[in-house]
């Protein structure tokens, strides 16, 4: 179902009333689901119920807030209620209790919420370990606006800061904070940083980049005790040793907000517990984003919570579209460095019959994993040029080919540089990790209007947070977006097609025979066994032939830029190639002929079949490269323009030599 297709349907519910569609929960997954409802349909009533105080705001700019970087009113989403009337937005409202059998929602202070349908998108809270003293003052997490409020206005009085847990969230919390002039130390009980996303030698290396940039980091030990009588002042590892402080930030993980499906008795493992289609037990019910398990798989990235806030969309509005879990995937700035991580990376190093190849200069680090033959994952730290590439490639399952291999043990790159296209990747592939956003809908974007990088970040969102795909935005933009066809396309299809039936005929029509009787007034007796008549059709084809070679040239002689522009040109060119099949009808009654004859019959056959597949290829390109078949830089038409050119060059030594012996004999 097109995006236009989406926004024109109406949907109904029983006695003609608009369809009542309550969204529990204003993070941003939550905010997705309820916009693109009321955007998307004409009959829809939609509810937004945020416990939230604030505005639906996008929590990965949460660190560059903490940072001072940005102001609040920079990170909140734009007004989702502008334009839409059928959506409501109501902030600090908890919704607690769900009566299935009447269909309501009852909130915190006693309102009742009606709804056809249900979609629960409560998110996550920070995990906070049973951790002696974590209920002391001094102690936060970082999770929420509300916790970043809390954080910013401890930056001023705090001078040593520990934060528990050295994943992706403890780092960009130490950012913040750094940026503050504040002594940070992270503390993270594995061996490395980013013991999910890394290896141990790319968490070594990440970990000088931070440790470059003032933070401490110690790995490898546990935190054993949060001291102090009224208010933090150390934390006690498990090593015996005392780290002073007068703050400590936990990031040690999330945990699923999924006591109100408890509560309505609808079925829960870590997390509340979908179908492909995200619904849950309750077939008016779904659950997207961090609540929602999936498959035995919970979802800790904004970007799978927007496919699965659009799956629940797409089923209300009555789409058969569904889930399909991707690979997972991290490519954002840490703390100024750039991480790139693709695959179960932990899984992937103990897993069978996988192998890796690292390859390492300076401060980078790349190691890719390789499994029968596949790209299965990927990690990198420091810039990476193809990262976004590499990414697709896994995505899609690619093929790593030995000489692939060899490239990137020697230049850490699987392509040449220039080789890249970026109309080639595929519209599933992930271009922005931070907002989640595709290929495909940056291109329905582009479609749509939006013909700057600039113009891509405000209507889709991408390269808004760290910024590491603003490059690919860039080169999307100087692709031009959807493909437009070559000039004079329709023409030059019907040519081909023309070309190409005349070529078929010659090559699989029978002979037209000899007549029995001699007949003066016969045409076959006059046009292929009067001598005269056979020099001078033999003559007109080889006419034909040589000009359509000429033209042929058209490209490598600028002289001839003054009569004409090429794309006319090779529509002329074409046309000539469908009176050369003509000729060689008239000249050899589709005999072959046998020896010198017929290898001159078959490679002009040949000629004429793969000039005009290339016609029709390059008729069609703009058709074929929005099915992704060729790209800019790579089109379809490239293999039989070549393959056509091939099998033209020996055509003057075989009508030079057929000329010589028709005249010698």
């Amino acid at each position: 179902m097109t995006t236009q297709q989406m926004r024109d349907l109406t949907v109904t519910s029983p006695h003609s009333q608009p369809l009542r569609v309550v969204v529990i929960g204003g993070g941003p997954v939550g905010a997705r689901a309820a916009a693109s409802l009321a955007a998307s349909a004409k009959n829809v009533e939609v509810t937004l119920l945020s416990t939230e105080a604030f505005e639906p705001y996008n929590r990965v700019k949460l660190t560059p807030l903490l940072a001072g970087d940005v102001q609040f009113g920079e990170i909140t989403s734009p007004d989702l209620t502008a334009s839409k009337a059928n959506l409501t937005l109501k902030t600090g409202l908890r919704a607690m209790d769900i009566n299935r059998d009447q269909k309501l929602v009852r909130t915190a202070d006693g309102q009742v919420w009606p709804y056809d349908r249900l979609i629960i998108a409560t998110g996550s809270r920070a995990n906070i370990p049973g951790i002696p003293g974590k209920d002391l003052s001094g102690v936060f997490t970082f999770r929420s606006a509300a916790d970043a409020s809390a954080l910013l206005a401890r930056s001023i009085s705090a001078r040593r800061v520990v934060i528990i847990g050295g994943g992706l969230l403890g780092l960009e919390a130490a950012r913040g904070m750094q940026r503050r002039q504040v002594n940070v130390t992270v503390v993270e009980h594995e061996n490395r940083v980013m013991p999910r996303q890394l290896d141990t030698e790319a968490g070594a290396l990440l970990m000088q980049e931070i440790s470059a940039l003032g933070v401490t980091v110690k790995t490898g030990v546990a935190v054993k005790e949060i001291c102090g009588e009224d208010r933090v002042t150390a934390i006690q590892l498990n090593d015996g040793s005392e780290l002073p402080c007068d703050t400590v930030i936990v990031c040690t993980g999330v945990r699923a907000n999924i006591e109100l499906a408890q509560r309505a008795k609808l079925p829960f493992g870590r997390g509340i517990v979908v179908d492909d289609t995200m619904r849950t037990a309750d077939p008016d019910i779904f659950a997207i984003g961090e609540c929602a398990e999936h498959d035995q798989v919970m979802q800790g990235l904004v970007g799978p919570g927007f496919e699965q806030a659009d799956v629940a969309v797409a089923q209300i509005l009555g789409d058969t579209k569904s889930y399909t879990r991707a690979v997972p995937a991290t490519k954002l700035k840490v703390i100024g460095a750039e991480v790139f991580s693709v695959g179960e990376v932990e899984q992937l190093e103990v897993a069978a019959h996988t192998r890796s190849h690292v390859w390492t200069e300076g401060n980078l680090y790349r190691r890719v994993f390789v499994r029968q033959g596949k790209l299965v994952g990927a990690i990198g730290v420091g810039a990476w040029s193809q990262a976004s590439r590499v990414q697709s490639a896994i995505q899609q399952g690619a093929t790593l080919y030995p000489w692939m291999v060899f490239r990137f043990l020697r230049y850490g790159q699987f392509w040449q540089d220039g080789d890249e296209d970026i109309s080639q990747m595929a519209d599933a592939a992930t271009v922005c990790n931070c907002t989640g956003v595709t290929c495909e809908r940056l291109r329905t974007a582009m479609s749509e209007g939006a013909k700057t990088p600039e113009a891509l970040g405000n209507a889709t969102g991408a390269g808004k947070v760290c910024g590491s795909c603003l490059p690919i935005l860039q080169e999307l933009v100087a692709a031009g977006g959807p493909p437009e066809p070559v000039r004079l396309h329709r023409a030059i299809l019907w040519t081909s097609g023309l070309a190409a039936l005349a070529a078929l005929v010659l090559g699989v029509a029978p002979r037209i025979p000899y007549p029995q009787n001699f007949d003066a007034q016969s045409l076959r007796e006059w046009l292929w066994q009067d001598n005269i008549i056979r020099q001078w059709t033999g003559f007109i084809l080889l006419g034909t032939t040589l000009t359509a070679m000429l033209i042929g040239l058209r490209k490598r002689i600028r002289i001839m830029d003054r009569f004409g522009a090429y794309d006319g040109w090779r529509l002329v060119h074409l046309a000539v190639g469908g009176l050369a099949a003509l000729g060689l009808l008239a000249h050899t009654g589709l005999r072959a002929g046998s020896n010198l004859n017929l290898m001159l019959f078959v490679a002009f056959v040949l000629t004429l079949i793969l000039g005009a597949v290339s016609g029709l290829a390059t008729g069609g390109d703009h058709v074929l490269r929005a099915k992704r078949i060729g790209s800019a830089r790579k089109p379809a038409r490239r293999l039989p323009t070549w393959l056509h050119i091939l099998a033209v060059w020996p055509l003057p030594v075989l009508i030079l030599a057929h000329v010589l012996t028709s005249y010698a004999f």
